[in-house]
């Protein structure tokens, strides 16, 4: 041993005691605003189905039709991997689950929509398929045939149909409550919101739900879509999404990207409307930002060219949707929407090919970060925290397995959870 060192100090104790008393409502303010992420499972899409279609098959259906689509255009796993170019040592282990998810679980998150896929009806029409929702909603729930999230679009706070979307907002969550109550995979879509104010008389919506249920405050949360451009960049010059965030009172839980309706609102013509579109980086980069820390997730928008027709123009669209979903992968976007279930089987393959191609990487990383093994690459904390949360959402979305990431890297489900998020859980694993 050397010799020790000795330690003076010049500073009194109430110095670092009065910085701490200056600091403590910026402490608070970390705290409310910043959360971080909060420990639950994202799905990897979100599907809607108009109010007037969607019945208690519709999920067995979306997965029946694209199992056929898979049998027709792709019936094994060669011919899927070169339709697509996933290589040879994936192609299998890629096929084989995606048929799988089709076969146990097709959707992880369905919206039953009354706004844009609905249109106008007549009150009573619309009325009547609020309440049918909620009770197919609530059966499904109860007999274990639900995906892991579901709820509605209702329509927006603008003023031409203000008072039907709220009317059909009661209804739906009415019907919740005389089934039985709100599931735990609800999920409710405020569509085309310009002004935070609209943000703010949603709350007030749902706090009056609550209320008169006497539900715990917050119980109720949705997702914001931003589908104009005053929603990006309000008329001061402001980020207005990042008042929207604000304005829910920790209710969001999302910001989902209208790839059409946006794209339309800032001029660009329908050849050209896409989630890729310069237009569309610049606003999903924006929530990114605005959203970053506050555990409010963000979710790419879709396709509209479908995977119809003789097989060539199936493989076509194929190709589409499986590049735009990598894409937004390696962007951050881990959610996006489906509009067909031809789009379901590209979906999880392109999903499920950016997981297993990263896992031995992953693993290997983490597993040397833990046991401080060093490398060739010097991971800190917060690279730590995104390897976990990386296998996490691999494991919930079903393309990895928890016992071989576990054989990778050596940590429990437990021990990802508490790496990968402080709400998950409190990390005790030590280096062996």
């Amino acid at each position: 041993m050397g010799q020790q060192e000795k330690v003076a100090t010049s500073l009194a104790g109430a110095v670092s005691d009065g910085i701490s008393a200056s600091l403590a409502p910026v402490d608070a303010e970390l705290a409310r605003r910043y959360p971080g992420d909060p420990g639950t499972r994202q799905p990897v899409h979100t599907v809607y189905v108009p109010g007037d279609v969607f019945t208690a098959g519709t999920l067995r259906t979306w997965g029946d039709e694209a199992l056929k689509a898979l049998d027709e255009h792709a019936p094994d796993a060669a011919a899927l991997a070169g339709v697509l170019g996933i290589p040879d040592e994936l192609a299998g282990p890629v096929h084989d689950r995606v048929r799988a998810k089709l076969e146990r679980e097709p959707v992880e998150d369905l919206r039953i929509d009354f706004e844009d896929g609905y249109g106008p009806r007549s009150d009573a029409e619309e009325d009547e398929a609020a309440a049918r929702a909620a009770r197919l909603v609530s059966e499904a729930y109860a007999d274990g045939t639900a995906a892991p999230y579901m709820g509605i679009r209702m329509k927006c706070m603008e003023a031409a149909v203000r008072d039907r979307g709220i009317r059909t907002t009661d209804v739906f969550l009415t019907g919740l409550m005389r089934a039985g109550g709100l599931p735990d995979g609800l999920v409710l879509t405020l569509p085309k919101v310009t002004y935070p104010e609209q943000v703010t008389a949603f709350v007030q919506l749902l706090e009056a739900f609550e209320q008169a249920h006497g539900l715990p405050e917050g119980r109720i949360g949705f997702e914001i879509q931003i589908e104009t451009s005053q929603s990006i960049l309000a008329a001061d010059g402001t980020a207005a999404v990042a008042r929207m965030i604000d304005a829910a009172r920790g209710r969001a839980t999302g910001l989902h990207y209208g790839t059409f309706d946006y794209s339309a609102c800032v001029g660009v013509s329908a050849a050209y409307q896409a989630s890729d579109h310069p237009a569309a980086d610049h606003a999903k980069a924006v929530m990114q930002v605005a959203a970053a820390g506050t555990g409010v997730r963000v979710s790419d928008g879709s396709t509209n060219v479908l995977p119809v027709g003789p097989t060539p123009q199936v493989h076509e669209a194929w190709r589409l949707h499986y590049g735009l979903t990598r894409r937004a992968l390696a962007r951050a976007y881990y959610q996006g929407w489906d509009m067909h279930p031809g789009h379901l089987p590209t979906r999880y393959a392109a999903v499920y090919m950016f997981y297993r191609e990263g896992l031995e990487q992953a693993a290997a990383r983490l597993a040397a970060y833990v046991s401080k093994a060093g490398g060739d690459v010097m991971d800190e904390p917060a690279t730590a925290k995104a390897l976990s949360g990386y296998l996490l959402r691999g494991i919930d979305c079903g393309a990895l397995d928890t016992d071989e990431v576990a054989k990778l890297t050596g940590l429990t489900r437990a021990d990802l959870d508490a790496f990968a998020s402080p709400r998950r859980g409190t990390l005790t694993v030590t280096a062996p």
